[in-house]
């Protein structure tokens, strides 16, 4: 058996944290969500205003850039060249959604949804970036 990094709790915290902070400095109403490798979820968030469909789009996010371990960017690039992409259902391919990577192995994911997709993205990358 090989042993591999994965998230703690501690880690969830940091990183909602710090989402947190870049969405209330810029005054986004968001629902974030991260998730394991796996993509399933361990932590979600929803600021007072965030839609209803932000609240499940962000999961899908988080989900797809955990499994395919690519930004979600990247994914809906795929899709655009080959719609037929769009029947796999593993998440959602909009861009908002960031793999955390660590020792070149992605660890899980996060998800945003409710402002422009590049904002949203930007909300993930506030988070990610406070594991270093």
């Amino acid at each position: 058996m090989r042993t591999r990094p994965t998230l703690t709790s501690a880690d969830t915290q940091k990183i909602m944290a710090a989402c947190k902070a870049e969405a209330e400095k810029n005054s986004w109403k968001v629902s974030i969500a991260i998730v394991d490798d796996a993509g399933v979820l361990l932590h979600f968030e929803r600021s007072d205003g965030a839609s209803a469909a932000a609240a499940e789009i962000c999961v899908g996010k988080a989900k797809a850039a955990a499994v395919f371990r690519r930004p979600t960017k990247a994914v809906e690039d795929l899709a655009k060249d080959r719609p037929a992409f769009l029947k796999v259902s593993i998440g959602i391919p909009i861009q908002g959604g960031l793999p955390i990577m660590y020792e070149n192995e992605c660890v899980g994911a996060v998800g945003v949804s409710g402002v422009q997709s590049h904002e949203d993205e930007a909300v993930a990358h506030a988070g990610i970036a406070v594991l270093g």
